[in-house]
This record gives structure tokens, sequence and C-alpha cells, in this order.
């Protein structure tokens, strides 16, 4: 479930997650292989018959491609000059990646245009590499593992890469003034359980040309693994934020005990509410530090995320879910301290679901990881039931890549989480307790001044109990996450300290929000800490 990548780059970030893309065939199709109009329903009668048939697994491409180093297949590169539609200075670009390494499997790429539906070629003189033998080695017929779409999102006059599809079904995307940071999935399944995780992946894929002027574009894709098949339109809109609307219609092969809508995936080594693990400089590492999900109540519920030292799942049960998403709320250069990194400009990614996606939950599954090299972080929305074969499911959504404001929260909001021992000078006299202190500040709590009748909710579950918990106006600066200023005066934030202590054999398991004349003021914040912690040093 670990999808592991490098840190520095956009470029250097790995797939492993990238199995089962379908080969494309060697001999090219006529050149309307589709009859005219094309659009999401002939998508969704490939994958209706697809997933009538017998699942088969596509052939790898040859060995020594997939064996290449990392550095020898970034050295794989598509030169821009040969970008789809670059002839006619179409805003909207395309590049193309290479199979080869952890992309095992050529997908098949197809062109929608005036002429009819093409297939595209693979071009081997396409891509440059400065290792003359790797050159005259890759196949004449090696295929593509995806795609990367530019536009000129920062400047008017440059093409830069905002959206890219390669690997199983998954897909990156930036808003304006973002850097690559955490990834969408077509979809999930399985994920978390000990039966194991399977990765339906994207088999082919058809780009619908936009007009020369145009903002958006669509294209669609369809999916194929041993339990599922589906079909996908992509509607998206480059900009701040990147909007991706999202139409899908599944057709499962078997049963599926868990079933993931809309999944997410990130990296979380360890942050604020963590310890910093030895030999570590920099104060946090992370691309997202929470999971907010607006539920059908209109509640919003934060949490943190954590690096466990087992595998972590919590379900958030939803009916009627508003919006999810992983966040990267700390916008502060400072808590990172990275110039090459910029996890201050990673993504968040906020889902919207188009309709009532009915009863269900939001799953965080959170996976142990030793380095900043692993996505160890996934979340999605899954029916309360497993899902039986033989069956339509039809989902609409938005996903948007952008700053942690894209959620359109309106509520006080939790600013920092920071935890330690309940028995030591600072955290109290209270052994096996933890001192929990978290920061709210903006929303409702903008205007008011420290002698507002502002009060605390504080709930302990699983057992536990907050022993302890007061709450105290600080006029300490607030930054803004865009700006990277800081004010103080009338920008307070309001600490709640708890001393709690959990249920034996039990993690910490909490909740608080901040209220007043009985009517909530922000944003619910919770949080679960295991029993095994990097808090109390257990290994």
């Amino acid at each position: 479930m670990i999808r592991h990548r490098r840190h520095r780059t956009a470029c250097s970030r790995k797939i492993v997650f990238a199995s089962s893309l379908a080969l494309c065939a060697a001999a090219s199709l006529p050149l309307r292989a589709y009859a005219a109009p094309f659009g999401f329903d002939t998508v969704v009668d490939k994958a209706k018959a697809l997933a009538a048939k017998p699942y088969q697994a596509p052939e790898e491409v040859p060995e020594f491609m997939r064996k290449l180093s990392y550095d020898e297949f970034r050295g794989i590169r598509f030169d821009p000059e040969n970008s789809l539609w670059r002839d006619s200075n179409s805003r909207f670009q395309v590049m193309l990646v290479a199979a080869g390494l952890f992309f095992r499997y050529p997908v098949t790429i197809n062109v929608i245009d005036g002429q009819g539906v093409h297939r595209l070629p693979f071009h081997k003189e396409y891509f440059k590499t400065n290792n003359a033998d790797l050159a005259k080695r890759i196949p004449a017929d090696l295929g593509y593992a995806g795609f990367k779409l530019t536009y000129p999102i920062n400047e008017r006059d440059v093409h830069d890469q905002f959206l890219v599809f390669a690997g199983a079904s998954y897909f990156r995307g930036v808003g304006k003034d973002n850097v690559f940071g955490a990834s969408g999935r077509g979809l999930a399944v399985n994920t978390g359980l000990m039966s194991g995780e399977e990765f339906p992946d994207f088999v082919e894929y058809w780009l619908e040309r936009p007009s020369k002027g145009a903002s958006s574009m669509r294209f669609y894709a369809l999916l194929d693994s041993a339990s599922v098949t589906g079909a996908y339109r992509f509607s998206v809109s480059p900009g701040r934020p990147t909007r991706l609307d999202v139409k899908a219609a599944l057709f499962p092969r078997d049963d599926i005990e868990l079933l993931g809508i809309a999944p997410l995936t990130s990296m979380f080594f360890y942050g604020e509410n963590t310890t910093r693990p030895q030999g570590q400089w920099r104060p946090e590492v992370h691309d997202s530090d929470g999971l907010l999900i607006h539920n059908g109540t209109g509640e919003w519920l934060w949490n943190p995320l954590a690096n466990p030292k087992e595998l972590e799942t919590q379900a958030f049960s939803v009916d009627h879910v508003k919006g999810f998403g992983l966040m990267q709320r700390d916008q502060r250069y400072d808590s990172y301290q990275d110039p090459e990194a910029r996890s201050d400009r990673r993504p968040s990614l906020w889902v919207t679901p188009q309709g009532d996606w009915g009863k269900g939950r939001v799953m965080l599954i959170e996976i142990p990881s030793e380095n900043e090299t692993n996505d160890n972080i996934v979340a999605f929305w899954s029916p309360p039931d497993a899902v039986d074969p033989n069956q339509r499911l039809d989902f609409a959504y938005r996903v948007e890549f952008g700053d942690a404001g894209i959620a359109g929260e309106d509520a006080g909001q939790t600013l920092d989480t920071f935890v330690g021992l309940g028995n030591v000078t600072g955290g109290g006299k209270a052994d096996g307790a933890y001192r929990v202190i978290v920061d709210f500040t903006g929303g409702a709590l903008e205007g008011l001044d420290a002698n507002a009748a502002v009060g605390i909710d504080v709930s302990a579950q699983q057992g536990g109990s907050a022993q302890k918990y007061f709450l105290t106006p600080v006029d300490a600066p607030v930054c803004q996450a865009r700006q990277g200023t800081c004010a103080t005066g009338g920008a307070l934030r309001w600490r709640v300290s708890m001393l709690a202590r959990p249920a034996e054999d039990k993690p910490l398991a909490l909740r608080a929000f901040l209220k007043k004349d009985d009517k909530p003021l922000t944003e619910t914040w919770t949080y679960t800490l295991p029993q095994a912690n990097s808090i109390r040093g257990e290994e």
C-alpha cells in the first residue's frame, strides 16, 4: 500500500503501485477506430463488456526496462518540442511518459479530434537520454505509461505541468503556485485490509482535443482489474485551484469488501504532533497534515495525521457526506525550513460529491513509514457494506488541488496540535497521561476579544478520560498561510490544554471544539494516539 517516491522534485516521485497497465498493441488502428460521436457512453459500453469477460492481466515490458535504476529511467526524458498540439500553440499540450521501471505495463492513448478517434502510436524518437547504450536498447514499440498535461497556469507564456496520469489509476495535480505533492486515484479496492489491496488500472485513455484558447479540457479513461471495471470522464480546469470534475460508472466482477471512492494518497513522516526522528534537522516533513471532513449535518471534522508504528485504520461515519480531503493546512515556510522540497507549497486535495452519496464512511489509512520516500496516507469514501458483483455503480464528484482554503470552511480551524507526556515538567504530574495542546483560530473566533464568553467541549472515547482541561486566549502571532505574514492584535489563538489518560490497553481518543451560547464556533478536532507511539519513546 505504500507508494515509494523520492523527495525532492515532482519528476522524482516513484510509483510502486503501478501494476496492471494494459499493453498497447503494436499495430495501429484505422483512422476512425470508433464511430462518431464518441462520449462517456462509449466508454461505459466498453467497461460493461469488459466486466462480462474474465480478467486478463496484460503483458509486461521487457525485463531490462523493468530493472532500470531510478536514475536510468529518469534519464529517459520526453522532449517538450514533441508535445501534442504544440504546433497549434494550444493552451493545453500533452507530454508523454515512457513505460519502464515501476510503470511495468504500457497503456493505450487515443486522441479525439475533428478527424475522428485515433490511437497515438509510440515514437521512440520523442524521448532523449544521455545513455547511448540504453537509447539503442529501448524497444521501438515500448509504449506509453501515461501522460502529462501542460498549461500556462503560473505565467502567460510558460507551459507548466499541472496534471499527470501515470501508474495504476494514480493522478497528481497542482493549482497555481503549488508544487506536486499528494495524489488522487481512480479507485481503491480493499485498501488497508489484511487480505491485501488490489490496484485497478487505467488501461486506455481518450484525450479530447480542446479549442486553441480553451480554459478547460475533457478526457476519458477505461479502468480494469480482477474485481472491477469502470468508465471515467474527466473535465479539468487549471488555475487556483485546479478543478477536476469526475464522472464514473463501475461494474464489479467480484465481491469487494471495501470499495474506495475518490481515494486520495499522501505522505506524513513527522510533524508538530509527533517527535522528530533521530538525526532529522527539519521541524516537520509531510505533504499533508490532516484529514478534513464536512459531514451531512454540516459539522466540520479535523483529524491531524500521524505516522504510526503499526497500521492504523479509522472509519468516520458521515452519511450524506458534503466533502472530505487531505489538507496541507500548515503553509508556513518556517514549519519546514526546506527550500528544495517546499512542503509549504504542496497542494491540499478536496473532494466534493455531486449528488447525495447516501450512507457511508470516510476511511483513513495510516501506514508506518521509516522515511519520507513513502506515500503512507490514504483516505477515501466507502459505502457501509460490501459491494456485490453484476451491478452498476455511478458516482460523480469534483477533486480540487490548491491552497488549504479550497474546502471553503467558515468555522474556526485548528491551527496547531502538540502532544507530550503528562508526567514531565510542563506536562503535569499524572503518570500514564498525556498533555495535549490544541490551538484554534479564525472563522467565528475572529473579532472576539480575550474576555469573550468562549466555552470548550472536550470528550474522551474508548474508555479514556480527560482529567483536566482549560482554555486560554493567546495574543501570539497568527501567520497567514498564503502570504506568510504574521500579525498580532485581534488575531487571537485560543489554546485548549488537556491532561488526558487512555484506558488500559487502549489508544487515547479525544474530541474537542469551542462554543459560545451553546453554539459551535469551530470545527471538531478529533485525535487518536495509538498505544505504541513516538511520544512515549517506545520502539
